[in-house]
């Protein structure tokens, strides 16, 4: 490689590893304070969160400051008119953007990695640690806000005596035909089995009401166990989603699959009720309840087409933001990198992630083609590729 491009490239290079081990580390932090906050973590737990968090937050940072090393590397050279002095050399600058675009090409495909390990790894390891330590969150909320709460289950005290719970009322939300349980106890203690995957309640010399309509006291210890994933307030994780890449075409497949067998299911049962008259079974509650299966896995289907073309479009969002901070910075011949980083970022602001995220959604809903998850990245191509033009012929 020769000496120019070599030095543009390990420029780039320098300022973009300093910038995103930077950013990484204040927008890493940021997100475990506020998943933290939200669950109401101690200090251990959140600080098993952090390497769940990085794939999260290094795939919002590497496209932000591969576009900031480009804009400072090349606002420089072309603010002090290294660029007049290569075209008077009979060089192109090309000679200088295409070791760029070649890391930034690199850096997406990492990315694309970033973006699959966050969704299938990240996320769900995220959801086990908040369930693993509900017991410790359980106890942290109770000692400061004598209440915890999800929505299977709350539990309210009068005071805390290091693990031991006194003046306890125990509220179990009722399901389908499950009534509702109140349990008031003197005094109780929660342990956490994550072997069996629950969350043991264990009550003293208290009453068990059931429904209102069942009361039953208890002078002896009493057991209660609510599944961890009950008892936590971590938000639920999609299995369909967040599936790695190497999965999703067998899921894909299956969900395709479900769809025909369903179509099938109905037609041959519509079929049936035509033919012995039965129209009125057409318009039923079990008809609509076919149809809802039927909406429901197609919404999984279209979903799961949009996450590979999401991942890869996310991913290679580094090689077009490259493609249009580079050639910008030197259009504007301002070394105040500054100025060039917003007067690119703005645009990609208010532009390319509204266009991502509308594309991304109706892809989801099946409402456009998944192909229209790239409608960023390609708005943001052309306008790198006139911006290139520009750059070469003046």
């Amino acid at each position: 490689m020769a000496i120019l491009p070599r030095y543009v490239l390990v420029e780039v290079i320098k300022i973009f590893l300093v910038s995103v081990t930077a950013l990484t580390l204040m927008v890493v932090l940021g997100f475990v304070g506020r998943e933290a906050t939200a669950q109401g973590l101690p200090l251990l737990p959140t600080l098993r969160l952090i390497p769940y968090f990085l794939p999260e937050t290094l795939r919002v940072t590497v496209p932000m400051t591969l576009l900031l090393s480009c804009t400072t590397v090349f606002s420089r050279i072309s603010g002090a008119n290294e660029i007049v002095a290569v075209k008077a050399m009979g060089i192109s600058p090309m000679v200088l953007l295409w070791p760029v675009f070649i890391f930034a090409f690199m850096i997406s495909l990492v990315t694309v990695w970033l973006n699959d390990l966050a969704d299938s790894w990240g996320r769900s390891n995220i959801q086990r640690v908040v369930i693993e330590s509900v017991e410790e969150i359980a106890y942290s909320m109770l000692q400061s806000q004598r209440r915890y709460s999800t929505t299977t289950f709350s539990i309210n005290v009068k005071d805390i005596d290091g693990r031991k719970l006194q003046g306890v009322t125990l509220i179990i939300m009722g399901r389908g035909n499950s009534p509702k349980m109140t349990i008031t106890a003197e005094d109780a203690e929660l342990r956490c089995d994550r072997a069996e995957g629950v969350l043991k309640v264990f009550l003293r010399n208290g009453v068990i009401d059931v429904g209102g309509k069942l009361s039953v006291a208890f002078p002896d210890v009493q057991e209660r166990e609510i599944p961890l994933a009950d008892a936590s307030r971590a938000r639920s994780a999609n299995i369909w989603t967040n599936l790695p890449l190497r999965s999703l075409p067998d899921a894909i497949t299956m969900a395709q699959s479900q769809i025909e067998q369903q179509e099938q299911m109905m037609a041959a049962r519509a079929a049936y009720q035509m033919t012995c008259g039965d129209f009125d079974e057409l318009t039923s509650d079990q008809w609509r309840e076919y149809e809802n299966e039927k909406n429901e896995l197609s919404s999984r289907y279209y979903r799961l087409l949009s996450v590979p073309q999401r991942r890869w479009a996310g991913g290679f969002a580094c090689l077009c933001f490259a493609m249009v901070g580079a050639p910008m910075a030197i259009c504007l011949r301002n070394r105040d990198f500054l100025t060039s980083f917003f007067l690119c970022f703005l645009p990609i602001l208010i532009i390319y992630y509204p266009l991502m995220i509308y594309g991304a959604d109706q892809a989801k809903n099946g409402n456009l083609p998944t192909i229209f998850v790239w409608a960023g990245n390609a708005m943001l191509m052309l306008w790198g590729i006139w911006l290139l033009r520009r750059v070469i012929r003046y």
